[in-house]
């Protein structure tokens, strides 16, 4: 489960309006959250307060044969007003939804500024969890957020410390603003056992929405290393760096996407690809690397099924990674990777699923599920109001999109209340299968004001002991 320090950072991100998903490094975010999401390991209790717009505290403790914590403040010059901090309040998706749509390059190219979101972007990778020196999991959510003006010089800071015990090892992380473009990240790792007594990890980001381009320097070995994505195709197409897109343009023109396609036709393939590598370079151990990917994912305004397909190549190390995700229905996602070795023709897959339930526990786990089966076996929801039943055409197969989106986003929203759109879920199930026959399993969701993540590693060649591991988290924020 994410913490409540990532959902307060992923707020800082929304209302400088700095979206990660347009960097190389999270090129495949969306099958890494549905396959690799983590699972709690013992007994977990963490309490947060946002104490001030700027201000929040986090106290951690867990027990896994020892008992551990840590001690975690965050101050961001950004008054962070627009989020819900209390947990009974929090919108379950923002913080336990895997699949990112992508943000518009729009606003990082006009002079809009988005206010403070619900729903959170980005949080940097070595941030949060139990073990800071493991990767984590990060999640990114599309959600409008009013425009402001943006002024070109933004000197938006966030801080952040956290201290682990008993081990005393202290991490930290400093985020500057240098312009609307421009960003710094200065993060560091301090303990007695670490070579050279810690790590200092610099970057700087330049994100003009079009492209984006990051450097990186770090002491563990020396590493110096750049990286950069390239968007291309969709919303992309139509945009002029410094220029809003449609402006000045007549209602005919707008009709038309920037290739001379109908709206129509846009509807059918409206999507982003993305193109990008990274190269580095360890100056200690003269050695160095690099790598080549390329996404393309469905936008938020597009009518039909949303998708994300990516492939990265390593060429030096004859690594080729294939993924696909897709948001089946607002409450199922799936996804799949492929990994393979042209040198040694190893290979490695992975499935995984999530599946949104609006019962709680007791009732999913009896198969009260969101969805029933009508006659023909074909998945409608359950509502308090019946749903006209229509088969899809052939041509809405063909072109991932259902014949009548209206509908069932009506059907969804029947029996709720206005503006709770977003909360309309009490938990979810995730579930992840690899080559070996391990499964995770994970049920994250809410009870009263506590925020729960209930998971299980599952080996199915021991039979005989067939769980390797067992976890509760518990969180609780005001």
């Amino acid at each position: 489960m994410r913490e409540f320090m990532h959902y307060i950072t992923n707020a800082f991100y929304s209302s400088t309006d700095w979206h990660d998903d347009n960097t190389y490094k999270e090129l495949n975010a969306t099958a890494r959250e549905l396959i690799d999401f983590p699972i709690p390991l013992g007994l977990r209790l963490t309490l947060s307060s946002l104490a001030t717009p700027h201000f929040a505290t986090s106290y951690h403790l867990g027990s896994v044969g020892i008992v551990d914590g840590s001690i975690s403040y965050l101050h961001s010059s950004v008054p962070l007003t627009g989020i819900a901090a209390q947990s009974d309040r929090i919108p379950l998706p923002s913080l336990l939804r895997s699949y990112r749509e992508l943000h518009d390059v729009a606003p990082r190219l006009n002079n809009s500024h988005n206010g403070p979101s619900l729903f959170p972007l980005h949080l940097p990778s070595w941030l949060g969890g139990a073990n800071p020196l493991s990767q984590t999991k990060e999640t990114n959510l599309k959600a409008p957020a009013p425009t402001q003006p943006h002024k070109e010089k933004d000197r938006s800071s966030l801080l952040y410390g956290r201290l682990y015990l008993p081990q005393s090892l202290l991490e930290g992380l400093v985020v500057k603003r240098l312009s609307r473009s421009l960003q710094v990240q200065l993060s560091a790792v301090s303990e007695q056992s670490l070579r050279n007594g810690g790590t200092l990890l610099g970057l700087v980001q330049y994100d003009r929405g079009k492209y984006g381009v990051e450097g990186l320097a770090s002491s563990d070995g020396g590493l110096l290393g750049i990286r950069g994505l390239y968007n291309f195709g969709g919303d992309a197409s139509t945009i002029v760096a410094g220029d809003q897109p449609g402006i000045g343009a007549s209602p005919a023109e707008n009709m038309t996407a920037g290739n001379g396609q109908t709206t129509a036709e846009r509807e059918r393939i409206y999507g982003r690809f993305s193109a990008g590598g990274e190269l580095y370079y360890g100056t200690i151990n003269k050695s160095g690397g690099m790598s080549l990917g390329m996404r393309f994912a469905t936008l938020p305004t597009h009518r039909g099924t949303p998708l994300t397909a990516t492939l990265t190549v390593n060429p030096l190390m004859g690594n080729i990674n294939a993924s696909y995700a897709v948001l089946a229905r607002d409450y199922c996602a799936l996804a799949t990777r492929m990994e393979f070795n042209v040198y040694s023709y190893e290979s490695d897959w992975a499935v995984g699923l999530e599946l949104w339930s609006n019962r709680r526990p007791a009732g999913f786990l009896l198969g009260a599920l969101p969805t029933a089966v009508d006659g023909e076996g074909a998945p409608t929801r359950i509502t308090d109001k019946p749903r006209r039943k229509k088969e899809r055409s052939f041509q809405a197969k063909m072109e991932w999109r259902l014949d009548d989106p209206d509908l069932e986003q009506e059907a969804d929203t029947v029996g709720k209340p206005a503006g709770d759109k977003r909360d309309i879920y009490r938990g979810v199930l995730k579930a992840r299968l690899d080559q070996n026959l391990r499964v995770g399993l994970l049920w994250e969701g809410r009870i009263k004001s506590l925020i729960f993540s209930l998971g299980s590693g599952v080996d199915l060649h021991r039979l005989d002991e067939p769980f390797r591991n067992l976890g509760l988290e518990v969180q609780y924020s005001s």
